[in-house]
C-alpha cells in the first residue's frame, strides 16, 4: 500500500477516535449532542478531515476499497458548503450508524498494510 493512503487512513482512524473520545464522560445521546455547539463543531471538524482524507485516498488510487467512499465526501462537502443545511438529526445517525462501521473497515485496511 502506498504510504500517503496508510498516512491517510490513520487519519481517519485518529478522527474517529476522537468522535469516541467526546463521549467518554458525557452521555452519548442525542439530546446533549444537539445542545452542546462545541461538541457539534468538534464532530464535524472531524468528519470534514475523514471526507479530505477519503478524498485524497480516492484521487490517488480511485479503486481504493472504502465502502461509501463518495457519500463521505459528499457529507465533508456539505458540511463545508452548506454548512447552514447540516441538520443534528443527520449529522447524529452518521455517528451512531457509520462511524462505527467505517472505523471497522479502516482498521482492518491498516492492519493489513502493516
Amino acid at each position: 500500500m502506498d504510504e500517503r493512503i496508510l498516512k491517510w487512513l490513520f487519519d481517519i482512524k485518529i478522527a474517529i477516535d476522537e468522535i469516541d473520545s467526546y463521549f467518554l464522560e458525557t452521555p452519548k445521546d442525542f439530546k446533549h449532542y444537539s445542545s452542546n455547539i462545541i461538541l457539534k463543531r468538534a464532530i464535524e471538524r472531524d468528519l470534514e478531515i475523514i471526507g479530505e482524507a477519503v478524498n485524497r485516498i480516492l484521487k490517488q488510487d480511485e479503486t481504493f476499497p472504502i465502502k461509501n467512499a463518495k457519500k463521505i465526501i459528499g457529507l465533508r462537502n456539505q458540511i463545508i458548503h452548506a454548512y447552514d443545511n447540516i441538520s443534528d438529526e443527520n449529522i447524529w445517525a452518521v455517528i451512531q450508524k457509520h462511524i462505527p462501521l467505517l472505523k471497522i473497515e479502516v482498521e482492518d485496511l491498516i492492519d493489513k498494510a502493516t
